[in-house]
């Protein structure tokens, strides 16, 4: 089992520290979000903190399947620039998708397994993130199938011609997912489908409508073709050349997301016959988006000219083994091993809580990292030569 939610190549420059670093924020937010829902009292819940928490919360899955998207591109450019064949890239990739969604659903076993006395059974085919990363990543290597050259090579004009039809393919297949959305979780639900596999398309679980706080691939998936866009983009001879004007060229491009978002948002015309904004509305789409375009352009900026790689940062610590946080922390919040009695707690001491899951996963994932490096190093002494004695 891997340390990350998705497949991320290890940077090995600190070009690449801005994912981790936001996959690392992502953490955070989620650990908050997930204290806080799970401890607070019904009074403590009427609070602003709580509020804000919850705002906040929206951010972590976004975060996490865009991340996805561009950790995928970095790992399809990287096996192209090998001369790997789209079928090859494709089969390597399809199969790490389809090892995160078994994760996902051993996930839901365990979380079953450990609760089973109030646990309903139809937990176990519950739509989760893990589930989506697992199927988005699937749908990715498909597209990057389709888009990409038939001919194995690694000449600089064949790779650039598969990306350059990745980037389109991906944009394109995003915006139909989330034009597609609305219908989909209202006038035009795929109800004649079971419901396990209706709430695939929807979320809409058994609750006869479909759940926000759920992750169907309506429309998650369109993140992680997002991100799959811009990752591509990431390879671009335009941005390995001006690399900071590549970023500041997304952020430009997030914030005049957000501003066509509350646009269209104000418009009198309507495309569908239900529009709700805040769910399935793909104006919310557009919104979120260019809030993650801006998240990216500061934490690159974070990374590259802050304080973000001055000695040791928490939030690349977390973001490198992300899957295991996620998984574990999951049990001492929500699960039958809750640090804290939930739905009992005051903010001061759901916070003081909220501190201890940091912390002990931050210590998690500083064991794990160190516990993966040590057969490596192992290997490297074993083969290394003997010392020459001084002065030979």
């Amino acid at each position: 089992m891997t340390g990350q939610i998705q497949p991320q190549p290890q940077p090995a420059s600190k070009r690449l520290a801005y994912i981790d670093w936001m996959r690392g924020l992502a953490c955070v937010l989620m650990f908050q979000t997930h204290c806080y829902n799970s401890w607070l009292s019904p009074e403590a819940r009427k609070s602003s903190l709580y509020l804000w928490s919850q705002l906040g919360g929206t951010l972590p899955a976004p975060l996490f399947i865009f991340l996805s998207g561009i950790s995928f591109a970095l790992v399809t450019e990287r096996l192209r620039e090998k001369g790997a064949s789209r079928s090859a890239t494709a089969r390597t990739t399809i199969l790490r998708g389809a090892e995160i969604f078994g994760l996902g659903m051993l996930f839901r076993v365990q979380e079953f397994a450990l609760g089973y006395r109030w646990v309903p059974w139809t937990d176990l085919l519950r739509v989760d993130i893990l589930n989506i990363l697992g199927l988005s990543m699937i749908l990715m290597a498909v597209l990057c199938w389709l888009s990409a050259s038939e001919a194995a090579s690694n000449a600089a004009a064949v790779v650039a011609s598969s990306r350059n039809r990745g980037i389109a393919a991906a944009l394109a297949a995003a915006a139909v997912v989330a034009l597609a959305t609305p219908p989909l979780w209202t006038t035009h639900r795929p109800n004649w489908l079971p419901w396990p596999l209706e709430s695939y398309i929807n979320g809409v679980h058994t609750f006869n409508q479909p759940q926000p706080w759920l992750f169907p691939l309506f429309p998650w998936v369109a993140f992680a073709f997002v991100g799959l866009a811009v990752g591509f983009f990431l390879f671009t001879n335009f941005a390995k050349r001006n690399e900071s004007l590549a970023f500041a060229a997304l952020g430009g491009a997030g914030i005049l997301a957000c501003a066509l978002s509350i646009l269209f948002d104000a418009s009198s015309i309507r495309l569908y016959a239900v529009y709700d904004y805040w769910h399935s509305g793909p104006n919310f789409f557009l919104m979120r988006c260019g809030i993650l375009f801006v998240i990216l352009t500061l934490v690159y900026a974070w990374c590259r000219w802050g304080f973000a790689q001055k000695g040791f940062s928490p939030m690349i610590q977390l973001g490198k083994t992300s899957l295991l946080v996620y998984w574990v922390h999951i049990e001492f919040v929500y699960g039958r091993f809750s640090i804290l009695p939930k739905g009992q707690c005051s903010v001061a001491k759901a916070s003081a809580g909220l501190l201890t899951i940091f912390l002990a996963m931050l210590a998690l994932s500083l064991v794990r990292t160190r516990w993966k490096k040590k057969p490596a190093m192992v290997s490297r002494a074993s083969t290394a030569p003997a010392a020459a004695p001084a002065g030979s």
